[in-house]
């Protein structure tokens, strides 16, 4: 598992969507108690390695270890219990972000063929939760779980970044990879479909 984060992580600072140290992916382990792998604090994603995660608990706190969590693993866990979800990412791609400074009430999309790989159909009107950003993960947690629909794996935290979860890091992925292109979309048709989409 933890390999199979390295690869994920490297994928994405690839394509620009972890910056820097920026972003972190987590799998579940097992469910009671709560364990997850995480990718720890303060590692370039381009550079990452199978040594640079940690398991932690439902609160987000390393398990019999020295290193480091990412600062937002709590999160991940509250996701994990939450959604059901076995693996979580978090990264920074762009378009998520103007997304959620020209929606921030939450970002509408519908009649969207690519929403089929986010796991709905093109015909269904599928709204991406906003919330405000917050280095509380407590307090991000509840506004998760307050706005939290069960048929849309995703959360845009404003000025930030977006969450994305699945069974398993591949569709959490393929879901990520999806969601990016149809926020780029609503992005770069504003003008065009003002009144329509908005």
């Amino acid at each position: 598992m933890t390999a199979e984060l390295a690869r994920e992580c490297v994928r994405f600072a690839q394509m620009g969507w972890m910056r820097g140290t920026s972003g972190n992916l987590s799998v579940v382990l097992q469910r009671d108690p709560l364990r997850l792998a995480v990718t720890v604090s303060g590692v370039d994603k381009g550079e990452i390695t199978a040594e640079d995660s940690v398991v932690i608990d439902a609160d987000g706190n390393a398990v019999d270890s020295p290193k480091i969590p990412s600062a937002e693993a709590g999160l991940h866990a509250r996701i994990a219990r939450v959604a059901g979800a076995g693996a979580v990412v978090h990264v920074h791609a762009l378009a998520t972000v103007v997304a959620a400074e020209h929606w921030p009430g939450g970002v509408v999309l519908k009649d969207l063929e690519m929403l089929k790989g986010f796991g709905r159909y093109d015909h269904e009107e599928v709204v991406i939760p906003v919330v405000r950003n917050s280095q509380d993960m407590l307090e991000l947690g509840d506004a998760f779980e307050k706005g939290f629909d069960p048929k849309v794996p995703a959360l845009l935290v404003a000025r930030h970044g977006v969450y994305v979860w699945g069974d398993d890091l591949v569709q959490a992925r393929h879901r990520l990879e999806c969601l990016e292109w149809l926020l780029r979309f609503k992005v770069e048709t504003r003008d065009i479909f003002t009144g329509r989409h908005s």
